[in-house]
C-alpha cells in the first residue's frame, strides 16, 4: 500500500459540490489569494466591528458560508449530513475567541457543553473542541504567564476560568466525548499547557479523552512532546495530541522582533515540516498507548503518516488516529483520505457572523501566507471544472 495514497482525484475531492458551488469556491479563492485584498478586507472588517456596522449581508453568502457550518449548532446539521455521506466526520467548533467578559465566557461554555451533548447523540461527531481564549481572558493569561501578581479580582477570574475548563472536560468524560483544546500564542500557551496537562492526567487514565494542541512551527514543541510522553508514562495516562503547524506565524515573529527576544518559531518551513512529521511518527510508533490527530493541509505529511500506519500494520481506522482539515479547505485531502479508509474529520466552525470574524480573518490570512495554498485550491477546482466539461 505504501506509495498508493494520492490526492489528485478531483472527482472524489469535489463529489459533494455541484457546478454552481464549485464556481463560487473558485472565485472565493481567487479573492483570498490576493494579499492586498486580504489585508484591506481585514482592516475594513475590524473597523466595521468597532463601529458596529452591519457586515452580515456581505460575509454570510460568501466566506461565511464557505468556511462555516452556520450560526447555530442546528444550522450545522446539513453540513454534518453532507460530510457524513462520504465518511467524513465533523468537529463542531464554536468559534469564539478573544473574549473578556464573564457573561461571554459563560455563554461560550454552555455552547461547548451543547456540542458535547450533540456529539454524544451523533456518531458522526467524534470530538468536541474549544479555544482557551473563548473561556479565559487573554490579558489575564498573559499576566499569569509573565509572573505578574494578580489582584483578588483577577485571582477569582482565573479560578472561574479553570472551573470552566474542568466543567467541560468532566462533561465530555461523562458523555464519552473526547475534548480537544486548541492552542494559543506562545506568550500565553505555557499557562494553557499547565492546565491541560492536569486535565489529561485526570481524564486520560483509561482512554484518550483530553487532547492538547501542539503548534509544530515552534522549535520547543518537539522536545515538549517527548517530555510529555515520558511524564504520561510515569503517571500512567494516555498522551493525546492534535498536531498542527501553527496559526500565528507573522504575529509571533513581529512580537519577538519588537520585544527583542528570540523568535519561538522555526526560521524555515522545511524545519517546521520536519518537526511536524517527527511528532506524528513519535505518536504513531506507540499508538496503542497514545492518540494523535494529524491536523494538516499538507499532502506530504499525510502520505508520510499513512506510510507509517501501513509499515506498523496499524488499522487505518484505529480509534486513536484521525486526520483533520478545516471546512472549505483541502477537500482533495479529506475526501481522498476518507475514500481510502482513514478516519477523517472536518473542523466545522459555527457562531454568529460577527463572532466568527476573527476566525475568518485568520483563514484568509493563512491562505495568503502559506506558500501555494490558494494556487493549489484554484488548480484543483479548475481541474475538476474542466473534467466535468469533458
Amino acid at each position: 500500500m505504501k506509495g498508493m495514497l494520492v490526492f489528485e482525484n478531483t472527482e472524489i475531492a469535489f463529489k459533494d459540490r455541484d457546478n454552481k458551488s464549485l464556481k463560487k469556491a473558485y472565485w472565493l479563492f481567487k479573492m483570498v489569494g490576493s494579499p492586498f485584498l486580504v489585508k484591506a478586507g481585514a482592516l475594513l472588517l475590524k473597523l466595521a466591528l468597532f463601529l458596529r456596522l452591519p457586515v452580515e449581508w456581505l460575509l454570510k453568502p460568501t466566506v461565511f458560508n464557505h468556511f462555516c457550518g452556520g450560526e447555530t449548532i442546528d444550522d450545522c446539521d446539513e453540513t454534518i449530513h453532507r460530510l457524513g455521506k462520504y465518511g467524513i466526520m465533523t468537529i463542531l467548533d464554536y468559534s469564539a475567541e478573544g473574549k473578556e467578559e464573564e457573561a461571554e465566557f459563560e455563554y461560550t461554555r454552555r455552547q461547548i457543553m451543547d456540542t458535547i451533548d450533540k456529539a454524544a447523540r451523533e456518531k458522526r461527531i467524534p470530538y468536541a473542541v474549544f479555544k482557551p481564549t473563548g473561556l479565559a481572558g487573554f490579558y489575564l493569561l498573559e499576566k499569569v504567564q509573565s509572573g505578574q501578581p494578580l489582584s483578588d479580582r483577577e485571582e477569582e477570574a482565573l479560578a472561574k476560568a479553570r472551573s470552566r475548563f474542568e466543567c467541560i472536560c468532566a462533561h465530555g468524560a461523562d458523555r464519552n466525548v473526547p475534548v480537544m483544546i486548541d492552542s494559543e500564542e506562545s506568550w500565553i500557551q505555557d499557562v494553557v499547557d499547565g492546565v491541560v496537562e492536569d486535565l489529561m492526567a485526570s481524564y486520560n487514565k483509561d482512554r484518550p479523552m483530553i487532547y492538547n494542541t501542539l503548534q509544530m512551527y515552534r522549535h520547543d514543541r518537539l522536545s515538549y512532546l517527548e517530555r510529555s510522553v515520558v511524564q504520561s508514562r510515569q503517571k500512567r495516562f494516555f498522551p493525546a495530541f492534535k498536531l498542527v503547524r501553527g496559526a500565528y506565524l507573522e504575529k509571533e515573529r513581529r512580537r519577538a522582533g519588537k520585544m527583542g527576544y528570540q523568535s519561538p518559531v522555526y526560521s524555515t518551513r522545511a524545519l517546521t515540516d520536519k518537526a511536524f512529521d517527527e511528532a506524528v511518527a513519535i505518536l504513531l510508533s506507540q499508538i496503542e498507548d497514545a492518540a494523535v490527530c494529524v491536523a494538516t493541509h499538507n499532502e506530504i505529511s499525510c502520505v508520510k503518516a499513512a506510510d507509517i500506519i501501513h509499515t506498523h500494520s496499524i488499522p487505518k481506522n484505529h480509534p486513536h488516529i484521525s486526520f483533520a482539515q478545516l471546512l472549505g479547505m483541502s477537500d482533495h485531502i479529506s475526501y481522498n483520505l476518507s475514500s481510502a479508509g482513514y478516519n477523517v474529520c472536518k473542523y466545522v466552525p459555527y457562531g454568529p457572523v460577527k463572532t466568527v470574524i476573527p476566525y475568518l480573518i485568520r483563514r484568509a490570512e493563512e491562505n495568503t501566507s502559506v506558500a501555494g495554498q490558494t494556487s493549489r485550491e484554484l488548480f484543483l477546482i479548475k481541474k475538476e471544472i474542466g473534467r466535468r466539461r469533458g
